[in-house]
Parts: C-alpha cells; sequence; structure tokens
C-alpha cells in the first residue's frame, strides 16, 4: 500500500527513469505522444505546491511523543477504507499505472479522477465518476433506491450492497470494513490509555468503540467536551461531500492536530456571542428561531497529518464538527482553524492569484489576517441559521438531499463575511477592515472557483460568484482586473443570506435544484479571469510530506 503520497524528490527520481525509458524508444511511432502524455501529467503534479507538515516535538509530553506514531497509524487505516470507498482496491489502479507522475496524481485524488478539474478521468479507458461512488452498486438508480424499503439505507454509516438475487441490502461500515475498522479501534484504545488529558481519553475510548458500532453519540460529544487538550485526533466517517448520489454517506478521514494555545486564546470570545449573532441574521426572524448551542470552541491548531476523504484533491483548511444535529442543538459545534495549512494555502496560492487578478489599489487589503477571519467564520455559520425545516420536511440533510451540502457551504461563505463585516463595525474584531475581508474574499473566491463545480464547495463558490456578480458587487477593468465595490458588496452578503436561509428554512428542493442548475457555473466573465491565470503558474492547492519522518519521529 502507498502510505502517502510520493515525496517530491522521489518524484524526479522515478520522472527521470521515466524520461530515460522513453529516449530509448525514440523508434517507436507512439513515442511522441508518449511523451506528450508523461508531460502533461508532469504538469498536473506540478500543480500542487508542496509543503512539509512538521511542529516543535519540544511542546509534547512523553506519553503524547509515545501516541502520535498510533494515531498515525490509525490515521492510515482511515485513508486505505477511503480507497476503498471512492474507488475500490488502490493497489489494483496504482499497479497498473506505470507513468509516474499518473501514479503520483492518481494518489494525490484518490483515483484516476481529477477533483480540480470537474471530476475529468485523466486515464485512459476510464468512464465517468459514479455520483455515488462506491457507497452504493453502480447500476442502481435513484428509482430503485427510493423505492426499496429499508430502514438504514439513508445512514450515514452504511453502504449499500446487492444480494445474490440482485437485491439492495445495507451494510454497516463497522461490518464492511471489519478488519481495518477492528485494528484502528484497538490502536484509539492504545492511545487512549496513553493520554494524560482526562477529556481526550475519554474521547479516544469511545472513539474506539464508535468505530465498532457506528453509533458516534457518545464520542462526539465527549469530542465537544475537551478543553484543555494539547493532542486531537478528527477520526472516523465524516463528511458526506464524496456522495454526490443524495449526500448521506460519510466517507472516512482522519485528521491529527496540535492546538497552538495562544492564537487560541485570541478567539475564545466570539463563541460566546453566537446567540447574539443569531438575533442580527439578516434574514426572516422564522428562519432564525433556533438557539446554537453555547459550548462552541473556537480554535486555532497546526495540522501534523491528512488522511482520507480530507487528504483528496483541495485539502481542508478547516473543520466544523460534529455534523450531528443533535449534537450541535446540544452542545454546539468546534471550529478547528488550521493555521500552517491556512498560510500556505494564502503565501502559495492566494496572494499570487492577488497579484494577477485584483485591482491593483486593493492589493494592499488582501491579508492573511482577513483571510484567517474569513474562514474561521465560515466554519462558525454552519452553526447558525435553522437545522431543521419550519415545513415539517425534517432535518435540512433530509429535506435538500444532495444539494444540501452545496447550499449549507454556500451559506457558510456568506453568513461568514456578513459576520466578519457585522464584528469589524462592532470593535469586536481587530486588525482588518471590512474592505480587508471583501477584498481577501473577492481574491479566495476566485482561489476556491479555479476547481469548478465539480462537488459541494464548487457548486457554493460559483453560486456565491454568480450573485455577487448580479448585484454588480465587483466590477472587472479593461486589464482583467477585478475590483470590489464595498458598499454593494455588504447589500448582496444580506440579499444572499436572506435567501439561503430560506431555501434551507423551507427545505424546498425544487427550487434548490433549479436554482443551482442556473447559477452553479462558471460564466465566460469569470473564464476570463481565470484564463488569464493560466501562464502565471500558480498552484491550484497543496500536498504534503507529511508523517513519522517529516515530524521527527
Amino acid at each position: 500500500m502507498l502510505k502517502r503520497i510520493i515525496p517530491f524528490m522521489v518524484s524526479l527520481a522515478l520522472f527521470a527513469a521515466f524520461t530515460s525509458s522513453c529516449k530509448q524508444k525514440s523508434g517507436d511511432k507512439n513515442s511522441e505522444n508518449d511523451t506528450t502524455a508523461m508531460s502533461e501529467m508532469q504538469k498536473k503534479v506540478n500543480e500542487y505546491a508542496v509543503v512539509k507538515l512538521t511542529t516543535d516535538l519540544s511542546k509534547f509530553t512523553d506519553k503524547e511523543k509515545q501516541m502520535i506514531p498510533i494515531l498515525l497509524e490509525a490515521a492510515q487505516i482511515m485513508d486505505d477504507i477511503f480507497w476503498e470507498q471512492t474507488w475500490g482496491n488502490k493497489s489494483a489502479l496504482l499497479d497498473t499505472i506505470k507513468d509516474p507522475f499518473a501514479k503520483q496524481f492518481a494518489a494525490i485524488n484518490y483515483g484516476p479522477w481529477d477533483r480540480l478539474d470537474e471530476n475529468k478521468a485523466f486515464i485512459a479507458g476510464i468512464g465517468e465518476k459514479p455520483k455515488g461512488a462506491n457507497f452504493y452498486p453502480t447500476d442502481m438508480t435513484k428509482e430503485e433506491f427510493e423505492k426499496w424499503n429499508d430502514a438504514n439505507k439513508t445512514s450515514q454509516y452504511t453502504v449499500v450492497v446487492r444480494n445474490e438475487d440482485k437485491s439492495l441490502k445495507s451494510v454497516w461500515f463497522h461490518e464492511a470494513y471489519a478488519e481495518k475498522t477492528k485494528k484502528a479501534a484497538d490502536l484509539l484504545f492504545q492511545a487512549a490509555a496513553l493520554a494524560e488529558d482526562a477529556g481526550l481519553k475519554k474521547y479516544l475510548t469511545l472513539r474506539s468503540k464508535a468505530l465498532l458500532t457506528d453509533d458516534y453519540f457518545a464520542s462526539d460529544m465527549a469530542w465537544m467536551e475537551m478543553k484543555t487538550n494539547t493532542l486531537d485526533f478528527v477520526v472516523g466517517p465524516i463528511e458526506n461531500y464524496e456522495d454526490e448520489l443524495f449526500g448521506y454517506k460519510a466517507a472516512h478521514e482522519a485528521a491529527l492536530l496540535v492546538k497552538d494555545k495562544e492564537w487560541s486564546a485570541r478567539l475564545e470570545k466570539f463563541a460566546a456571542m453566537l446567540p447574539e449573532l443569531q438575533k442580527e441574521l439578516p434574514c426572516d426572524p422564522k428562519y432564525k428561531k433556533e438557539v446554537p448551542g453555547t459550548d462552541s470552541d473556537l480554535n486555532a491548531y497546526d495540522i501534523l497529518f491528512y488522511a482520507g476523504h480530507t487528504n483528496s484533491g483541495g485539502k481542508t483548511i478547516a473543520i466544523n464538527l460534529p455534523n450531528d444535529e443533535k449534537v450541535q442543538l446540544a452542545k454546539g459545534s468546534r471550529r478547528l482553524q488550521l493555521k500552517n495549512a491556512m498560510q500556505a494555502k494564502f503565501d502559495k496560492i492566494l496572494k499570487p492569484i492577488a497579484e494577477v487578478l485584483i485591482d491593483p489599489t486593493q492589493r494592499k487589503n488582501v491579508k492573511f489576517d482577513a483571510f484567517f477571519g474569513n474562514v474561521m467564520f465560515h466554519e462558525v455559520a454552519h452553526g447558525l441559521g435553522i437545522k431543521n425545516t419550519i415545513t415539517g420536511k425534517g432535518n435540512l440533510r433530509q429535506a435538500l438531499k444532495e444539494q444540501y451540502s452545496g447550499w449549507e457551504e454556500a451559506k457558510a461563505d456568506v453568513v461568514g463575511l456578513w459576520m466578519v463585516a457585522w464584528l469589524v463595525d462592532k470593535g469586536e474584531l481587530t486588525g482588518i477592515t471590512v474592505e480587508d475581508a471583501y477584498v481577501t474574499y473577492m481574491a479566495g473566491l476566485i482561489r476556491s472557483v479555479r476547481f469548478g463545480a465539480a462537488e459541494a464547495h464548487g457548486k457554493a463558490n460559483m453560486m456565491c460568484f454568480n450573485f455577487f456578480e448580479d448585484k454588480k458587487a465587483f466590477s472587472r477593468n479593461t486589464d482583467g482586473t477585478f475590483k470590489v465595490n464595498i458598499e454593494k458588496t455588504r447589500q448582496a452578503i444580506n440579499e444572499w443570506s436572506a435567501f439561503i436561509l430560506s431555501v434551507e428554512g423551507e427545505g424546498d428542493y425544487n427550487k434548490a435544484v433549479n436554482y443551482m442548475k442556473e447559477n452553479g457555473k462558471v460564466r465566460p466573465e469569470l473564464q476570463e479571469g481565470l484564463d488569464l491565470l493560466k501562464s502565471a503558474n500558480i498552484p491550484k492547492d497543496v500536498v504534503f510530506d507529511q508523517g513519522k519522518v517529516a515530524l521527527g519521529l
């Protein structure tokens, strides 16, 4: 099994060997095409900037240092399970790819589809990526699923398979991936025995049990109650984005984190303000009647290891969990800002994009602190608004089905931006201006829309960009750069927030589908702007040099 992305220097060595092989075949009539294909794959790999994930080990106790390798091993198991969920047999794919760059790119994408280019296949003979990934039979139709009477079919923690008679069957994750799940649970139990922080010990113990039962409520509650831990570990089936057929199934992932206590201390006050922010939301009062939990955390972390879904394609720079609405209403949620990953994307991607596509007079407003604030309050915004429809259609996920993730990400974007401006105006958020927030958001939006609209975040980005364009929140100069109109942006934020919150609150599936279909795509003006970036050779995203060696263990 390939434990992580091939290190950059290794890839160069493989490239040299492959180039030599191509030269030896110079008499082959297909050699020119082979070289061209190899060159294109190298370009695709180079679209990802390499970032080393490390930290100061002196901040850890001896037992924490012993825990880290155990947690890394558990994370790798989550990685292996995600391969099964998104593609199938990992080795069966990678071992058949001769081009080292194509193999490396398949490892980055966890399969033969380019996640940052509309999930287009980059391996010959591969068809379209199944909307339901590997969570459902590929020959299953939506109609067949809807007619099937099964109590567990919409659970986040089941896969759907066919019986011998071709009928459908739900299988719990802990049964579908029994051997791997048991090993991961054992590792978490070992780590819990070493944990010195009581909250972390309780969480790891309960999470170990949860992996074996697919009942995550108790461990989610325990995770919410952790307050004094230095190490943190997000592990298990978490996000639903991989299931684009219905948006039901959660994919496995892991993230090993270390808390930045100095930065976290700066953020503490904002969690207590959530009820007030909920009341101030720019929407009809009926869509903000729910009271968000006040036990929410806002903390800054450095991430030490990504695995599974969170490591696929575009990399996560912030975490908002748990996703369980019952936990959110009882405890709120925790918002984890991944400061080192965020800084890497700002330095290597967002800032260079601003130098190309943001009006020269506004480039001074593109700041890391504004980027950090925008991302942080995007995550906070997930906890605001409404969790259960006011029309009796159940919770938002049930009512909006596969549309939920895209609309929820759009809500978090725009409501988060509203919150930043509101807090700056009130003097609660200092060090940046509203103009900093808006201009940095525009640069960040351009960074994000480069990924296309293949998944929830991409569709959300497109809807946001197009709404702001329609409201003339920005204009495009003759040189191709974008200039933000501050007042029109503020007005557009209020209108867009109100619209999204109404769609969610009503659980209006048909409106969600139709609006997304019309507005969740790249328009010509945006494409012209994106074309200007092609010659700038700005990375699309990052990949990580990570693991025990990178950490110096």
